[in-house]
């Protein structure tokens, strides 16, 4: 394991499958980190985009990165109640005091009344072709979708309302959240 301990201040970055950084996340507060995954938080985190747009995230994230599932979920915590953002991605690298990974276009987005619904189709088949997915790569990120999806309906780990309860209960001991988000 490394030597990532809960507090650190880490970075994220996201890539594309051709190795180029797609978009930067400035901080994250370490929750927990283990052998299989790091579950860390943020709020009015500064984001970098690729064409050099820079916007803040407007609320309180709780974001679980994996080891040995190509997914990684954001649990975003809104007004209305809580919003998961889920990106189809390669297994996280810690380097350098940053989260990495490879970004695969799928996205599987869940609203507070429970329905979900699959983003950027196009998207992916678009960078499919572009960027040459393999044969490989396009069966894992499929099966991993559909793993996810179970996951969510199965409530486990980030969709599991204890588990998440139980992490942003301990991002609001380590950190004072902020409320107005400017830039």
């Amino acid at each position: 394991m490394n030597n990532v301990r809960k507090g650190d201040i880490l970075k994220i970055q996201s890539y594309k499958h051709n190795g180029e950084i797609y978009r930067n996340w400035d901080e994250t507060i370490v929750l927990e980190n283990n052998e299989d995954y790091i579950i860390c938080a943020n709020n009015c985190a500064k984001v970098t985009e690729i064409d050099g747009r820079k916007w803040r995230t407007k609320e309180p994230a709780i974001l679980f990165f994996y080891k040995d599932n190509w997914f990684n979920v954001i649990s975003q915590f809104k007004k209305n109640g809580i919003y998961y953002y889920c990106n189809i991605a390669s297994p996280y690298i810690l380097e350098d005091k940053t989260i990495k990974y490879i970004d695969y276009d799928l996205d599987l987005r869940i609203f507070p009344d429970g329905s979900f619904r699959v983003l950027d189709k196009g998207e992916y088949e678009y960078h499919k072709v572009k960027l040459n997915y393999s044969v490989d790569i396009d069966k894992v990120v499929n099966y991993e979708l559909n793993n996810l999806i179970n996951n969510y309906k199965d409530k486990i780990g980030p969709f599991d309302k204890k588990t998440l309860e139980k992490y942003y209960n301990l991002y609001t001991k380590m950190s004072k959240i902020k409320k107005n988000c400017e830039f």
